[in-house]
């Protein structure tokens, strides 16, 4: 049997040919055909050739149907039945007229002949016999013709019956190759041509002992065609793909398995049985055939839209359905109706795990070893595809291999049974592309070569037939860690884990809830941990998701609230559902406490002791346990370490971890550092990603990136997101930024240019620090053809480059630290403080090895000093030389002579090379190895054990050579706290560098904001802006014009603090309320903001009600959403808050719409008392407002007359004070082109309507008016009642009494006037 397999590759990916005995008859049908054998034939092995053994590719999709192939013929023999091709056979000495009568008497009769390589019977009629050549043409039933030696056939007379013929075709036929054909060796060139080959020869791929050896040797001509048909061997064992007809008919149960005699056989050639044919050609089934359908749909524990691979079974479609679909409806019954998870129950248990399958005893004993195997790990895990290493490729089988088809571009082996894979070296970039799509991989990776299993097989007795292999990788989108696009794209891929305080049928708590929160990022080894009070609609946690918008998340299952289900799934983007059985799965505080100590808790730790207690764990966990509140939080951190532990993570992440505690985004929040952003905010400001298609172009995020590290940038995400509320913090970094803008200008630019080409040395330090774990596929055990430690060496080097590179780009801008003024500068710059020590590290580093040697020959030869071990093997070797250098001069004084040397002959070394006339000379110990003309070479005792002394510590010498790499990395990684601290510092220089720059982009004046401490209980909040422009709009990006910048007031000594906006549509009002909460935004993050002067009262929370749109999936409609929003404004906003609102009340009628806005104006402009924007197309609300709390504003315009009477309106978009009286809305139609005969009719309509509202107004007025005028006439004739009576009034005191009464209704009237 060959060693390798042999694969063709498409697109340097695809497998397309591979020995047959060892990859697709790993799932071929155990059990033999059962039809007897003919009688054996020579036979030759198949040809390797591409077109010896055709199979489905791009070009080539569907193999075709063998034709009937015939062995070498021998001396030809007349055509007979065979009772009377015995009697031929013994009448040798008949003449040949008689034969030729004898065959030619079955000419016209029907027939049916045995094809061997089809395993199957076909039917055809005898048509006519060639004398010259002995033999008979066979006319089949579907069209086919062909010239047949009977004598050496295997066939059986049938009954003559009429039957339909079907339609010629062209036909691509095997034939019989010569017996002397040679066969090549079965490698494969991939790819760029290099040979590669997998053994997998000793493992257990087949039942049937069957060898390669009896297989035949078959080719095909070239012939166009259309179907694909598995071609079996005599003996059941699957040869190469044949094509076939695209007007074969439909399969019906078919006679494979008929016995040659008595049978009922099919009376069409390709009405056959699939399974008993391995069919493998495109088919489109009978339905009637199909007792019932099995239905495949798996429930995953994903709770979100069905996975590809869960519908892969029912999901076929066109060419794989006509190819496959039967065999698995008829072999996979027990995924259907059937189907049981590994604990036998049925989908309708509430327990039922659709994650694991149980397998039929029936279908298991019918399995090889191979099969076996794969479907063990498969049945564990239903949900996930599986990458299975078999050698040097990765296989995918089954509905897996589906996937591979579709998402990967992988073409189908030839066979009954999906399959196809690729090659190890494409094993990142294939588990990226699946992983980014939403699936889960699960890496099972081969762990024994065949000579180990053979070894293992002779140490133990066991009669295992299959390598050893393991689970060594789930990967998901959240998980992935290979790739190298993780090193050029810097957005995050999150992992989120939530847990709350939320009992299963409890009522609303009206007073919030509790939600425990864990965020990692696999990538760099990043948990963020917290819990915090949320209110009833969650408005903190959509806060953080709509922030992160995590990959994944991880909740126990069915133990969450309605509420935070709804937020979970509206404040996110596709992510993958991880439900998790509680306690057992997700972990509750205890368990995960318990949990947490394996991983930090080392041997020498005390057990007891309540202040060491926690002492060696990370100082964020031992906070949250010390506290002995932060139960949600340690919850959903033990989730997060569950859901790591089965993608084999958690060893890999935990021991260098970086821990942070969550930003506070709930309702309570003592001691704020930054101003809340909620969910509204980020996406009605397009601050981190634009509402178009979720991409950066026009957000606040794009227009400050100047970054040039992807850690730099994924900070500056993080400062948007969450602007300061902390005037200190404000003030220190807008120190920095000034700096950067002047003296420290030049600094800055040698800054980002050394900084330009280095990688994301946060990810790559973290994957570094992670390969130090001896888990997964970095375990030695794992059969890798790859030299995964070259990869692992140029990881090193280029760490070792980039913290090196950091460190001198942070030396060079070391002066900036004398700057004054700047404190933020002097605690990063500053060696020990903020940058650490890590100079004399990289010394060491740098004197251990060369960097660039290591890098050009793969390995690393550490200099003296190093490493005393391999120093010692070092010295061994050098003594051991010279005790042979002293030897040999022993010998050439013994024998007197200066020419005796050493010389090496092949693998023997150190010989002594005598002359040959001093052969009479040399001591009896000289034992003579080998000869040269003129010369004797010996070895003596001494010289043989001196060699095995070198050739032990030579051993020893590579074997620490081998260790070196991993020592210095140990070594790299006990630093790992440092080299954390160091990019932390390089990144937010990156950050301040860059918001330095952004400020050179924006259009117009430029100005660093004043910002005013937090305002006292009697001060009133503040914003003043003069010629403010937009931070994200500029002139160039507008077509045509520029931008107008605008004055604005609110707040302070004598102004307003809210301003109510009226305006043309499209006036410009919408971008008003944007550009002032950008530029508000940008000044507390500490950047500088477009405008000649702004000055600012610290704002601790934004809110932002903008735009119409509605959660149709939540039950929401637009007003409803409308409505939640401002709801959530008037519970939670502050007097140092800042409110914009947007047409508020647009999504109902005119007077329940203006009735709330004119009510929520008012709450928030008197109780709440914040500064605000309220823009409105309800003009009364307007007019009407005579609060002096209040600013009435309009975006300013020019009104003309156009064609047909209509208005046509110029927008300046300049805010003026005052109110604006119409809206123009039939402008605004006019430019989207409407037809001008709607727009004349609309302006009609519109007259129309201000008019019966003018003059509703009137009479309203009229009748306040007569009104006010009785009042009027009351209040005299009062006051004249009271002066007639006053005499009749003995007391003063009631007179003066009644007219301060008339005196007080006057003044009430004249007011109410």
């Amino acid at each position: 049997m060959a060693s390798s397999s042999s694969r063709r590759l498409s697109n340097g990916r695809s497998p397309l040919v591979r020995k047959q005995s060892q990859i697709t008859a790993f799932f071929s049908s155990p059990s033999p055909s059962p039809i007897p054998a003919p009688t054996p034939t020579a036979k030759a092995k198949p040809s390797r050739s591409p077109t010896a053994g055709a199979s489905p590719s791009p070009l080539n999709p569907r193999a075709r149907k063998p034709p009937l192939a015939v062995p070498s013929p021998s001396p030809p023999k007349p055509p007979a039945p065979e009772q009377q091709r015995k009697r031929l056979e013994e009448g040798k000495e008949e003449d040949a007229a008689a034969a030729v009568a004898l065959a030619a008497e079955v000419v016209g009769r029907r027939l049916r002949v045995y094809w061997p390589l089809d395993d199957a019977w076909y039917e055809g009629r005898v048509e006519a016999y060639d004398v010259g050549s002995r033999r008979h043409r066979v006319q089949y039933d579907d069209g086919e013709e062909e010239e047949v030696d009977l004598a050496n056939e295997r066939y059986e007379w049938a009954a003559d019956e009429e039957v339909t013929p079907q339609p010629a075709r062209k036909l691509r036929r095997l034939r019989r190759m010569s017996d002397t054909a040679t066969v090549k060796s079965p490698a494969v060139v991939d790819g760029g041509g290099e040979e590669t080959g997998d053994s997998t020869e000793d493992e257990d791929w087949k039942k049937d002992d069957a060898v390669e050896d009896d297989s035949e040797e078959v080719e095909l001509d070239d012939e166009d065609d259309e179907e694909v048909v598995a071609v079996k061997t005599r003996k059941g064992k699957k040869k190469n793909s044949l094509l076939m007809s695209a007007s074969t008919p439909k399969l019906t149960s078919g006679l494979g398995s008929a016995s040659i005699s008595g049978s009922t056989l099919s009376k069409k050639r390709r009405k056959l049985d699939a399974g008993a044919l391995d069919c493998a050609k495109k088919f489109s089934f009978e339905p009637a055939n199909i007792t019932g359908k099995v239905e495949l749909k798996l429930q995953t524990s994903c709770g979100q839209r069905e996975q590809p691979l869960q519908n892969a079974h029912t999901a076929l479609t066109g060419e794989v359905a006509e190819r496959f679909g039967q065999r698995q409806v008829e072999k996979f019954k027990f995924l259907g109706e059937g189907r049981k998870d590994a604990k036998g129950r049925r989908p309708g248990n509430p327990s039922y795990d659709p994650r694991t399958l149980s397998l039929p005893p029936q279908f298991l004993n019918g399995l090889t070893g191979g099969q076996r195997q794969w479907w063990e790990f498969k049945s564990q895990h239903m949900d996930k595809v599986l990458f299975f290493k078999m050698g040097k490729f990765y296989e995918l089988f089954e509905m897996d291999a589906h996937v591979g088809a579709k998402e990967l571009d992988l073409q189908y082996m030839k066979g009954e049974q999906p399959h196809c894979g690729f090659p190890e070296k494409n094993f990142e970039v294939n588990l990226e592309k699946l992983a980014k799509k939403g699936y889960r991989v699960l890496v099972v990776e081969q762990t024994e070569t065949p000579e180990q299993l053979e070894l293992r097989r002779k140490e133990t007795g066991v009669k295992d037939k299959v390598v050893r292999r393991e689970v060594c990788a789930m990967v998901t989108k959240g998980t992935l860690t290979e790739g190298e696009s993780l090193l050029e794209n810097p957005d995050p891929s999150y992992l989120f884990s939530v847990a709350e305080s939320y009992q299963c049928g409890s009522e609303k708590n009206q007073d919030g809830h509790t939600i425990g929160v864990c965020i990692v990022d696999v990538s760099t080894s990043k948990f963020i941990v917290g819990q915090f009070q949320d209110d009833p609609e969650r408005h903190g946690l959509c806060s953080i998701l709509s922030e992160i918008r995590p990959a994944e998340i991880i909740k126990p299952a069915k133990m969450l609230s309605p509420e935070t289900e709804k937020a979970l799934k509206s404040n996110t983007r596709d992510p993958l559902i991880n439900n998790l059985l509680l306690s057992m799965e997700f972990w509750d505080a205890e368990q995960t406490i318990h949990e947490i100590k394996q991983y930090y808790c080392s041997l020498d730790t005390p057990a007891d002791g309540a202040q060491n207690k926690f002492a060696h764990l990370p100082d964020l966990l031992s906070e949250l346990i010390e506290a002995g509140d932060k139960t949600y939080a340690l919850s959903a951190l033990g989730g997060s370490l569950f859901y790591l532990r089965q993608a084999l993570l958690d060893e890999k992440l935990l021991p260098c971890a970086e821990f942070e505690r969550l930003t506070c985004s709930g309702l309570t929040n003592p001691i704020r550092k930054h101003m809340i952003l909620d969910a509204a905010v980020l996406e009605n400001l397009e601050i981190l990603e634009n509402a178009r298609n979720g991409g950066l172009s026009g957000t606040l995020y794009a227009q400050l990136n100047h970054c040039v590290t992807g850690f730099g940038k994924r900070l500056l995400k993080r400062w948007i997101a969450r602007p300061l509320y902390d005037h200190q913090a404000i003030l220190q970094r807008q120190s920095a930024i000034a700096t950067f803008k002047v003296s420290g200008h030049e600094c800055a630019i040698q800054f980002r240019k050394d900084l330009t080409r280095l990688p994301d040395m946060e990810r790559l330090l973290a994957r570094l620090f992670s390969s130090c774990d001896k888990n997964g596929r970095s375990s030695k055990s794992v059969v890798l053809y790859e030299d995964a430690s070259k990869r692992l060496l140029h990881q090193f080097t280029t760490a070792l480059r980039g913290c090196q590179q950091m460190f001198q780009a942070c030396s060079s801008i070391s002066m900036l630290t004398s700057t004054e003024g700047s404190s933020l500068l002097n605690d990063l710059l500053s060696p020990g403080k903020g940058l650490p020590h890590v100079s004399s590290i990289l010394d060491h580093f740098r004197d251990a090895f060369d960097w660039s040697e290591a890098d050009r020959n793969g390995r690393i030869i550490p200099r003296e000093g190093c490493d005393l071990e391999y120093d010692a093997a070092c010295v061994a070797i050098e003594e051991i030389e010279s005790s042979l250098k002293e030897y040999l001069k022993e010998q050439r004084k013994l024998l007197s002579d200066s020419s005796v040397k050493y010389v090496n002959v092949g693998k023997d070394v150190y010989l002594i090379e005598v002359p040959e006339s001093l052969r009479g000379s040399v001591p009896r110990n000289y034992e003579l190895q080998s000869t040269k003309k003129g010369f004797y070479r010996y070895w003596t005792p001494e010289v043989k054990e001196l060699i095995s002394e070198l050739s032990k510590a030579e051993a020893e010498k590579e074997a620490k050579l081998k260790c070196i790499l991993q020592k210095l990395i140990q070594l790299f990684v006990e630093h790992h706290s440092k080299w954390r601290q160091l990019v932390s510092v390089v990144a937010e220089l990156d950050v301040l560098i860059s918001l330095a720059i952004a400020s050179d982009f924006f259009e117009g004046p430029t100005c660093c904001p004043i910002i005013k401490e937090s305002c006292g209980p009697d001060d009133t909040p503040t914003l003043h802006a003069r010629n403010l422009g937009h931070p994200t709009l500029r002139s160039d990006s507008l077509g045509s014009g520029s931008f107008v910048p605008n004055d604005i007031k609110m707040g302070g000594p004598g102004n307003a603090s809210f301003i109510v906006l009226t305006g043309p549509n499209m006036g410009g009002k919408s971008t008003l309320l944007r550009q002032v909460c950008l530029t508000i935004i940008l000044a507390q993050i500490g950047a500088n903001v477009p405008a000649e002067s702004f000055e600012l009262s610290l704002v601790d929370h934004m809110f932002v009600r903008m735009g119409a749109r509605d959660h149709i999936m939540a039950g929401q409609s637009t007003f409803l959403v409308e409505l939640m929003e401002t709801a959530s404004v008037l519970s939670s906003a502050t007097k140092n808050s800042l409110v914009a609102l947007d047409e508020l009340g647009r999504g109902t009628s005119t007077s329940d719409g203006q009735a709330i806005a004119a009510s929520v104006l008012e709450y928030l402009v008197h109780r709440v008392q914040c500064l605000g924007l309220f823009s409105t197309h309800y003009h009364r609300l307007a007019a009407e407002n005579k609060d002096s709390k209040v600013s009435l504003c309009h975006m300013a315009c020019e009104i003309s007359k156009g064609g047909g009477g209509l208005e046509e309106v110029t927008f300046l978009y300049k805010l003026t004070p005052g109110s604006c009286p119409k809206s123009y809305g039939v402008n605004v139609a006019r430019l989207a082109g409407i037809p001008s005969s709607v727009l004349r009719r609309a302006n009609e309509k519109s007259n129309d309507f201000e008019a019966s509202y003018g003059k509703r107004q009137r009479i309203t007025n009229n009748k306040l008016g007569c009104a006010q005028e009785e009042d009027k006439f009351t209040a005299i004739k009062d006051l004249f009642r009271v002066v007639k009576a006053a005499h009749h009034w003995e007391d003063q005191a009631t007179s003066l009494s009644m007219l301060r009464e008339v005196q007080n209704r006057a003044k009430v009237q004249v007011m109410g006037k």
